[in-house]
């Protein structure tokens, strides 16, 4: 069958900012962070970070507070041992919490489970609450997308749009209609404006 540029859902770049080492080769140029501490005399200090990527953001925080250290009363390094938030099971421990998940939210399918237990790990129990079925799950948007979900988000994962539910932490945009998509975005300002009046 053939594609053309209409069928293309989504698509997104991801840009690399490199520290100019002054080698005048874009190619040549180190991958790895550059800290840059600003002391000035009676003027708060300012860290600027340059280039790291995501997969050691871990060292990269923990240089930044070496380097910010006479400033503050830090502690020992810890984050190398601990885990992300809902990281706390074991790396082949999926299928036992997706199985947990079940006996605790019988009502899910495990195609939802899995897909939960994926994003959320442990926190799926702050997802789910105390929901005895489906209903107890508020709205369903389609592609296996609640209520329930979404509010998770907005209080503990900072979303704020729809972009960051439907793209950013979850991709299932790719899996709705622009109607549900809309009912999305829709019930996120409903739920902001109602939280900033409170």
């Amino acid at each position: 069958q053939a594609i053309s540029p209409d069928d293309v859902l989504f698509a997104y770049a991801g840009v690399r900012s490199l520290y100019d080492d002054g080698d005048g080769k874009p190619e040549k140029a180190t991958r790895d962070y550059h800290l840059d501490l600003a002391e000035g005399f009676r003027e708060a200090p300012l860290l600027t970070i340059y280039g790291g990527k995501i997969t050691t953001y871990r060292k990269l925080a923990e240089a930044a507070l070496a380097k910010l250290e006479h400033f503050f009363q830090l502690g020992p390094a810890w984050t190398a041992h601990s885990p992300l938030p809902g990281g706390d099971f074991p790396i082949t421990g999926v299928d036992a919490l997706v199985a947990k998940t079940r006996r605790g939210w019988p009502f899910l399918s495990d195609d939802h489970a899995r897909r939960l237990v994926r994003a959320y790990g442990t926190r799926v129990d702050m997802v789910l609450g105390n929901a005895k079925s489906m209903t107890d799950l508020g709205r369903d948007f389609g592609a296996s997308l609640f209520e329930a979900e979404i509010r998770y988000l907005m209080q503990h994962e900072w979303a704020h749009d729809a972009d960051d539910v439907l793209w950013r932490r979850s991709k299932l945009g790719l899996h709705m209609s622009a109607d549900q998509k809309q009912a999305v975005a829709e019930f996120m300002t409903a739920a902001r404006s109602l939280s900033a009046a409170e």
